[in-house]
């Protein structure tokens, strides 16, 4: 799986995302309807180990890359298949020291400034643009910077893989790509959803 259909449709969550106890769940819910990567993003839990393991395991019968965010320890205690870090994280020439060549690194980028920076770290497998539009699944996210982004990262000749992350619907997918993105992350458009089939289905066919 190359990262352009890696990144396709990426999902995001964690314990806080959900009702209790039901995040494996949701995870298969979305495997088995096609989801294409999950960053497991667990900002709740002291100890998250024993639910990010279980939801490696299913990532692993789907054949569908595992990442874990900001948490670098973690991640490489239980080898998972890439780490995803913010701008605020552990600061990115660390997190290449210890996990380059172990696993796949993602950025988030809310700039083009941000982006012109990661487009000198070979290390980086993607990055992560946005809020591309108003998000209330993240309580500190950065202002939304519209598509409008991502056509400034591709202008400046940044050629890095970007998923686009934040507020995203499934009818805004045909224009984020048309500006230049690999795929599209989401958290509450899987997690709120009544039919999470149908809704990753519409993100994979626009």
């Amino acid at each position: 799986m190359n990262s352009s259909e890696m990144l396709a449709v990426y999902f995001i969550a964690g314990s806080q995302d959900v009702p209790e106890n039901t995040l494996p769940e949701i995870l298969e819910d979305a495997l088995q309807a096609g989801i294409t990567c999950f960053q497991f993003r667990e900002k709740k839990l002291a100890n998250p180990e024993k639910l990010a393991k279980q939801c490696q395991k299913l990532c692993k019968q789907y054949q569908v890359p595992f990442f874990i965010n900001d948490d670098v320890a973690l991640a490489l205690k239980i080898e998972a298949d890439g780490i995803h870090v913010g701008q605020d994280d552990m600061a990115i020439q660390e997190v290449i020291a210890t996990c380059a060549k172990k696993m796949m690194i993602g950025l988030s980028i809310n700039t083009l400034e941000q982006g012109q920076k990661a487009a000198h770290i070979a290390e980086l497998t993607y990055i992560g643009v946005g809020p591309i539009y108003e998000t209330t699944s993240k309580v500190d996210a950065q202002p939304a910077t519209g598509i409008q982004l991502i056509q400034d990262i591709r202008k400046a000749g940044i050629t890095l893989p970007i998923v686009a992350i934040g507020g995203i619907t499934a009818k805004d997918t045909t224009a984020i790509h048309d500006a230049g993105a690999q795929g599209v992350a989401m958290i509450s458009a899987i997690t709120k959803a009544t039919n999470r089939a149908q809704v990753v289905q519409q993100f994979s066919h626009n």
